[in-house]
């Protein structure tokens, strides 16, 4: 027996005005509220000139929109018409057309993407400070930085460039987006992320990582200014930039570090008694050998 009707993407409609499709938006856009995220838009984000007179127009209200839309699983501005669905126009004020926040995000320029950058830093802050987002960040906080390579399948995407990917153990260029992240996290909390810049994939991984994170650092001060901050990243964050900020700044840091010659030099120039026996809670495997190993020595010199 089959069925008489078939099913399209467009076939289903949701155009009931009584029922709201996202009512958990309510909650999220009233703390958003709470936390000043309106107010922190009109304070950090203008638009001075515009190729649209009206692509300038209630920056607060259009970033609210997409960031609700985008709260709803939207990853494209035509999905930002879900906000328009049912009854959410009369839930919700200053729901916009996704025309209208595609002629609104096209003013953005580099300098409107630090704007957007403060914002985020200083609802961070605030959101920290009336939640337990940061749950444990009185005792320690952890900061992460990587780089991402996430692909894209169309040569038309803004933004992408070719960078170097490993897959199933084989180094390859890869077409993609290449996002660098910086996320605070806790004992207790799950990482959030404090900074974010699109970088090309060309760029190396540890590019601009200082700043990155010193910036971060900033951040998760203002959070706890008593706690303890680790910053934690890989070989291409093993700069001299790197630590030397996290020294200026006071901060614990774990980085990993390539083993060059200056390197192996330092490390023979340890002397054997200042060496300090450490235990692992968990084994690690010998990357040469293969062997598990759960004890080890930390040297300082």
């Amino acid at each position: 027996m089959h069925s008489s009707y078939t099913f399209t993407a467009g076939s289903a409609v949701f155009d009931e005005q009584n029922l709201v499709s996202a009512s958990g938006l309510v909650p999220v856009l009233e703390l958003a509220e709470q936390s000043g995220l309106s107010r922190l838009i009109g304070e950090h984000v203008v638009l001075p000139s515009t190729r649209v007179k009206s692509g300038a127009v209630n920056p607060a209200g259009k970033l609210t929109s997409i960031v609700a839309a985008m709260a709803c699983g939207a990853d494209s501005i035509d999905d930002a018409g879900v906000l328009r669905a049912g009854g959410t126009p009369r839930v919700f004020n200053e729901v916009y057309a996704p025309s209208t926040l595609g002629i609104f995000l096209r003013e953005f320029t580099f300098g409107h993407s630090k704007q957007l950058a403060a914002v985020s830093r200083a609802h961070l802050v605030a959101l920290a400070a009336r939640t337990p987002l940061l749950a444990g960040a009185e005792e320690r906080m952890f900061l992460d930085i990587d780089s991402l390579l996430r692909p894209v399948y169309g040569k038309a995407k803004q933004g992408a460039s070719f960078g170097h990917a490993k897959i199933a153990s084989r180094a390859l260029l890869r077409l993609g987006l290449s996002p660098q992240i910086t996320t605070i996290s806790t004992a207790s909390a799950p990482p959030v992320i404090a900074e974010a810049q699109l970088r090309s994939g060309k760029a190396a991984s540890g590019r601009g990582g200082a700043r990155q994170v010193k910036q971060a650092i900033t951040t998760a001060k203002a959070i706890n200014p008593d706690a303890t901050i680790m910053v934690r990243g890989d070989s291409m964050f093993g700069t001299k930039k790197v630590i030397t900020t996290c020294v200026a700044e006071g901060v614990q840091f774990s980085l990993s570090v390539s083993r060059n010659k200056p390197i192996t030099a330092a490390i023979e120039a340890i002397d054997e008694a200042t060496y300090t026996p450490v235990h692992y809670p968990g084994a690690v495997q010998d990357p040469d050998t293969g062997k598990w190993i759960s004890d080890g020595k930390l040297g300082r010199q």
